[in-house]
């Protein structure tokens, strides 16, 4: 069996922006994943709300995803496959930061995860790094993601090339998925489905 952790924000917890409250589990795209790619394959969603790249957060608290991940992947090794989707959050205005800046903070998750042995027989994981997907206009969005809009555009760019500097898998989820108009950063259940077939298959590529 393949061990695969979904290591995410509020979109990875399964958040319902129509609801304001959570999918249920067989709604979530960690949930389709695993049902599209099978028993060999184990999936672990670790989505939390609010959660950033590497930055605490003054309003909500402990948000800090480098410090995270470094117990997620103590809990849960050895892994097969770790799956980063992390940024959305490090758009609010508070923190003060560009798509690029934003890109380097993630990639910080990416080398410490490479040089963390908690793969298979004490390697790295393999990973598959995912470029948040564009904030939208909405009405509902907030004083927190004011000009957010604007500053996601240049997470597929700068993503990608944090991807190429350590060479590994990447999707950009701007081409496969769109943020919900409603908060203008959740995902539509139809969403959810849509974005897990791609993964399945990319996961697929990669672990092939």
């Amino acid at each position: 069996m393949k061990t695969i952790v979904c290591f995410g924000d509020s979109n990875t917890w399964g958040y319902s922006p129509s609801t304001s409250g959570r999918y249920p589990f067989e709604k979530r795209w960690t949930s389709i994943l695993q049902k599209k790619l099978g028993s060999d394959y184990f999936i672990i969603p670790e989505g939390l709300n609010g959660r950033t790249t590497a930055f605490e957060d003054p309003v909500e608290g402990d948000k800090n995803g480098l410090r995270h991940l470094q117990t997620i992947l103590e809990v849960h090794k050895p892994l097969d496959l770790i799956i980063i989707m992390l940024g959305t959050n490090d758009l609010k205005e508070r923190f003060n930061l560009c798509a690029e800046e934003i890109a380097k903070s993630a990639g910080n998750l990416i080398n410490y995860t490479l040089r963390n042995g908690s793969g298979i027989n004490n390697n790295p994981p393999q990973i598959l790094f995912i470029a948040p997907p564009l904030v939208v206009e909405s009405p509902n969005s907030g004083c927190s993601f004011r000009n957010s809009v604007e500053k996601s555009m240049g997470f597929s760019k700068f993503y990608k090339e944090k991807a190429e500097e350590f060479k590994i898998p990447f999707l950009d989820a701007s081409t496969i998925i769109s943020s919900s108009p409603v908060d203008g950063i959740h995902w539509e259940e139809k969403e959810h489905e849509k974005f897990a077939v791609t993964v399945a298959e990319k996961v697929r590529e990669i672990i092939s």
